[in-house]
């Protein structure tokens, strides 16, 4: 089964910054390819509203039958609140706590991003994860691009 990948604004940006751009265009291809689903949200849609049209494009030339649309729901949002009342993040950094809720309730195999101050960070996605096995929630797997990318058997 291919692996659904929930993945954010900063990977698709990092298509295109010198620092992450090797492994997500990797990824990107895998999705190209097939090899496993792009799931991205309205709030992914909503932050590269403003994004230049390079970045914007990344989106789109994966194929539709490759992608996966989800919404931030009423119970993605309630969990999203969850993470700011424990204190898991900040709420100035409420997007950043959507994007983990709605990954989480949509089921992914697992998220990717490389915002490593709120989401890939080791005490932050213990947090998440606390508050998601406290709510009946199943574990979220949150990496970085580099640690899902599909390598070729040799």
């Amino acid at each position: 089964m291919k692996p659904r990948i929930y993945t954010d604004t900063s990977v698709i940006g990092g298509c295109l910054d010198r620092e992450f751009d090797t492994p997500s265009i990797q990824l990107f291809d895998n999705f190209k390819q097939g090899k496993a689903t792009l799931v991205f949200s309205d709030q992914t849609l909503l932050e590269l509203k403003y994004a230049p049209a390079r970045v914007q494009a990344v989106l789109e030339e994966v194929p539709e039958s490759h992608k996966e649309y989800v919404e931030l729901d009423e119970e993605a949002d309630t969990l999203a609140q969850c993470y700011l009342i424990e204190g898991v993040i900040v709420p100035s950094k409420k997007v950043d706590a959507q994007h983990i809720a709605i990954a989480t309730v949509n089921r992914v195999d697992v998220l990717v991003s490389w915002n490593f101050k709120h989401i890939v960070n080791l005490e932050r996605i213990r947090g998440y994860n606390a508050v998601n096995l406290k709510l009946g929630y199943p574990l979220l797997e949150i990496r970085t691009p580099q640690e899902v990318i599909r390598y070729e058997q040799h």
